[in-house]
């Protein structure tokens, strides 16, 4: 009697062990298979409010580009709400003809806002209605993002490492590249007094 509970309790320990082993492995496999998927078939759209000026609608395409160089998606998109081509309908349809089966939109914004909870979700939801099955989401902006907190010290620190007041830049200083990818050679945050 003993000896049959031993080899019932071996069983179910093996059984288990088996289960555990076969669990263990399809989690493994179902997070690299969702791994493979998401990296080959996800469009990410990066989207913008759009201006009139035409250089800021051109440095959200250069965001979108050095994104799509230096991360995992390779199907990226830029998009502006208004004001500007391409639009939102514009880029989910780019994304789709690229093979994306799912779109994820980036609003390119600091702080949540309607256009983040309204305006966004229902331009992508209009042109989601000519792709039926292709499922979509609207992302959280930058917002207090822990790297946001990088961004303004680097900024910060930059314009004070080299712009100085009109009158005492050093020649040598002068003929050194000035600005940066926003300003560039504007040169827009040198020291202000009045008076």
């Amino acid at each position: 009697m003993m000896g049959h509970r031993k080899q019932t309790a071996h069983k179910a320990e093996t059984d288990t062990a088996e289960t555990d082993t076969a669990e263990t492995h399809t989690a493994e496999t179902d997070t690299a298979d969702m791994d493979t998927v998401e990296s080959a078939t996800v469009g990410v759209i990066i989207v913008d409010h759009g201006s009139r000026r035409e250089a800021s609608n051109l440095m959200l395409e250069i965001a979108a580009q050095s994104f799509a160089a230096q991360s995992e998606w390779k199907v990226v998109e830029a998009a502006h709400m208004e004001l500007a081509q391409p639009d939102i309908a514009t880029a989910f349809r780019n994304c789709v003809q690229r093979g994306a089966k799912r779109i994820v939109v980036f609003p390119y914004f600091l702080s949540p806002g309607r256009h983040w909870s309204a305006d966004i979700p229902a331009l992508v939801q209009q042109a989601a209605e000519s792709f039926p099955g292709i499922p979509w989401m609207v992302t959280a902006p930058f917002g207090l993002h822990p790297g946001m907190m990088t961004v303004i010290n680097d900024r910060i620190a930059h314009c004070l490492n080299q712009n100085h007041p009109a009158a005492a830049i050093p020649a040598a200083k002068a003929e050194q590249p000035l600005g940066c990818d926003v300003c560039q050679d504007q040169r827009t945050c040198l020291w202000q007094t009045h008076g």
